[in-house]
C-alpha cells in the first residue's frame, strides 16, 4: 500500500483549495487518502463541510507534520458527486445544462 496523496496548498485561500481538491479527487483511485496541506484557516471548517456536500470522508487533522494537514479519503459513490460539483465552484452542484459536458 503508498502513502497518501499530498497536495500542498501553501498559503492559497480554501476557495482555490478545493478547486485544486476537486481536480486531483477525479483523478485518483477511489479509496486513496489525500492529505492536503492548508494554511488558510477556514479550512477545518470548509473541507468537513465539502466532504459531507460531496460525499467524500472528511478524515481529520493530520498531526505531527509540522504544517496544518487535513486527511480526505476518496469514496467510489462521491466520485460521480464530486464530478457533478462546478469546476469553478466545487461547493456548487454544476448547472444542470453543463453536466454531460466533459470537466
Amino acid at each position: 500500500m503508498t502513502g497518501p496523496v499530498v497536495l500542498d496548498g501553501g498559503d492559497r485561500r480554501c476557495v482555490q483549495l478545493l478547486i485544486e481538491l476537486r481536480r486531483l479527487i477525479l483523478a485518483v483511485p477511489t479509496g486513496a487518502v489525500i492529505h492536503l496541506i492548508a494554511t488558510d484557516p477556514a479550512a477545518p471548517v470548509d473541507l468537513p463541510a465539502w466532504c459531507h456536500l460531496t460525499g467524500h470522508t472528511y478524515l481529520g487533522a493530520v498531526h505531527g507534520t509540522g504544517r496544518a494537514t487535513y486527511a480526505v479519503q476518496t469514496t467510489a459513490a462521491a466520485t460521480t458527486t464530486t464530478a457533478v460539483t462546478d469546476p469553478d465552484h466545487p461547493w456548487r452542484p454544476m448547472p444542470a445544462a453543463q453536466k454531460d459536458l466533459p470537466n
